[in-house]
């Protein structure tokens, strides 16, 4: 080979690209990386407090309600405290709704209501401004939860959204949609199934699932999870969603 060959050769080689080191940083990943080294510099917190938050809102679920749900159902007296002081009632099941992480400053979530679910009306939660949610309670909020399409159209069509849910109630059956906001939450408390007069509360616990608890769904003898969404067409999307 020549030299004018392998020159050639080599201006004819494809040119390589190094990958990228790390994925590209979303403009609101940006915001909160700046808001919160400026909070840190101002000293708001600490950069140890933002890890202990965290992790502590990684760990969070919906085992506290759960229990909440069930205690009151084989304590009427529990129940009473439920419905009229649910802040207290959450301490017995091991949250303090005011100081839940156990550390930093006092939450904002000030007012917390349980909605008691009869055999004639249906309460379904929903944040139609953002994603205000019962996390002390629920941990964080489902990503269907927080989309425009189910925050705009439970309030105009509840019956409808339910169903998409697999939820199906009978027209004799009032449903009534609350909305939180940055200072109240709610959290559902559904009618004991059928079939659980002898359960533990242990055992009731276990069928209490986050979606019972925000209203989409009812507690049942033998489903102990959140059934899986199926993704489909809304009948009447949200315009521009």
């Amino acid at each position: 080979m020549t030299h004018d060959d392998a020159a050639h050769t080599h201006h004819e080689a494809p040119e390589r690209h190094a990958a990228p080191m790390v994925e590209e940083v979303t403009d609101f990943e940006v915001l909160e990386i700046a808001l919160r080294e400026l909070a840190i510099e101002k000293g708001l917190f600490t950069a140890e407090d933002h890890r202990h938050y965290t992790e502590f809102v990684e760990q969070i679920g919906p085992a506290p309600g759960s229990r909440l749900v069930a205690k009151a159902w084989v304590d009427p007296d529990y129940k009473q405290l439920v419905l009229r002081d649910p802040i207290a009632a959450s301490r017995e099941v091991g949250i303090d709704w005011l100081h839940p992480t156990g550390f930093g400053t006092p939450s904002d979530f000030t007012a917390l209501e349980v909605l008691e679910n009869t055999p004639s009306l249906h309460h379904v939660i929903v944040c139609t401004l953002c994603s205000c949610y019962p996390r002390p309670l629920l941990g964080n909020s489902p990503e269907w939860y927080r989309t425009p399409n189910y925050r705009r159209r439970i309030v105009r069509w509840p019956r409808q959204v339910l169903g998409e849910f697999g939820l199906f109630l009978p027209d004799d059956v009032e449903i009534r949609v609350e909305d939180s906001n940055s200072k109240r939450r709610f959290l559902v408390l559904p009618v004991r199934p059928a079939g659980t007069e002898d359960w533990t509360e242990e055992q009731l616990a276990e069928i209490v699932t986050r979606d019972c608890m925000i209203g989409v769904a009812l507690p049942k003898p033998g489903v102990t999870a959140n059934s899986p969404r199926p993704v489909h067409p809304a009948v009447r999307p949200a315009e521009g969603y």
